[in-house]
């Protein structure tokens, strides 16, 4: 309970710290968010190596991945869908009700509410004591499968934006290429896996992930660069090793604080959103979600609200699958999506490189914080559900 707590407050501290530094640091902030992303980012493979260190799959029962995928599908898509329906019938005046330029803008700002954030939902469900739990090792699956989705499926919403580009097809042959190897190499390589080893794996990851990046960035400018987030490469990297379950004291405490630093990290990657001047921004904006005029604070607090409302319902779709598990253990598992982070806040930042803006934006970062601080009572939570169920059962 103690990390738990821990990892809420470093969070807070973290947003807390996203809305201050660009006002005290001014131009020169830039340079530290350049810092800050690098660090994030090395920290977050660190965080997925060891996920894929751990996790476990049966090859000869792969066919009932397939339902598994499915369900991640699904809980992923109805708070995509929820969320894209309530900004163009909520938000947008009639006009744009049927408005093709309306929907795909919201398609695409809507999608940040389909994520679940494996790298914090792991860390925090192991710090809470549930890795030995059907919950934990459930929801590592539907975690991954559900980012893999997210991922996937932003190719065609930027395919409707910028039109079809090598590079996205380009994403999708490396996707597959890494599931391929997954598969056929699991649990293979013998490779060290001290805290140090991991931490060189991880800064190899991102390194070679922004080689990628840069390169095809220099020959082909910012619009047609070749974007591979660490995610899966440092996933899939953990899932080749062969399982080596370290418990010394130093590999424990350097494990925590990187986790501990991770979170204070995605804190402070929130787009700042406290004493910009939305009204300038939005006579200027090139789009339909841009232009929109800025509300009150009252109204976006209401929205904010009500969109947290609609995405969480729709992580709630576990819920109705795998009757043969009790309901809490259902309703542990479906409570434990809840959770939003690094995948979310990019296709955010994806969202502002289009020009998308105005309150969808606004109330989409805030619902991404919201959530964010809620993350440590989600855990709380499933935690609670997970021992109770496994209190009965024992009964």
């Amino acid at each position: 309970m103690q990390k738990v707590v821990l990892f809420s407050l470093f969070l807070i501290l973290g947003l807390v710290a996203s809305q201050t530094l660009p006002g005290l640091f001014g131009a020169n902030y830039a340079a530290i968010k350049g810092g800050i992303n690098i660090m994030l980012f090395i920290c977050l493979a660190f965080i997925m190596i060891n996920v894929g260190r751990e996790f476990e799959i049966d090859k000869k029962r792969w066919r009932s991945y397939s339902k598994d995928y499915f369900v991640a599908m699904a809980a992923a898509a109805f708070p995509w869908i929820f969320v894209a329906v309530y900004f163009v019938f909520v938000l947008l005046p009639s006009n744009y009700w049927f408005d093709s330029e309306a929907w795909k803008e919201n398609l695409l700002l809507s999608r940040f509410a389909a994520p679940t954030s494996a790298g914090i939902l792991f860390t925090m469900l192991a710090a809470a004591g549930l890795k030995s739990s059907w919950v934990y090792k459930k929801i590592q699956v539907l975690a991954i499968f559900d980012d893999l989705d997210t991922i996937l499926l932003m190719i065609p919403l930027q395919i409707m934006m910028v039109g079809l580009r090598w590079q996205l097809f380009l994403i999708v042959l490396v996707v597959t290429l890494l599931l391929v190897l997954a598969w056929k190499k699991l649990s293979y390589y013998n490779l060290p896996q001290g805290w140090k080893a991991i931490l060189a794996y991880a800064v190899i990851v991102f390194g070679v992930t922004q080689f990628i990046y840069l390169s095809s960035k220099s020959l082909f400018g910012e619009t047609g660069a070749v974007h591979i987030e660490v995610l899966l490469p440092a996933f899939v990297l953990g899932m080749i090793m062969k399982a080596k379950h370290i418990t010394a004291p130093m590999d424990v405490r350097v494990t925590d604080t990187i986790s501990y630093l991770f979170m204070l990290l995605v804190g402070m990657s929130m787009p700042q959103f406290l004493g910009l001047d939305f009204e300038a921004s939005a006579q200027g904006a090139g789009t339909i979600t841009g232009s929109q005029p800025m509300m009150s604070s009252g109204m976006i607090a209401f929205h904010v609200l009500m969109v947290t409302l609609l995405s969480n319902i729709g992580k709630l779709f576990p819920l109705l699958s795998y009757k043969d598990r009790q309901f809490k253990e259902r309703l542990a598992l479906s409570v434990g999506m809840f959770t939003r982070g690094e995948v979310g806040a990019g296709i955010i930042f994806i969202s502002i490189g289009y020009n998308l803006g105005g309150p969808a934006l606004i109330i989409s970062v805030l619902t991404l914080v919201l959530n964010l601080v809620l993350t440590g009572f989600f855990v709380v939570w499933v935690k609670r559900l997970t021992q109770q169920s496994m209190q009965q059962q024992a009964a």
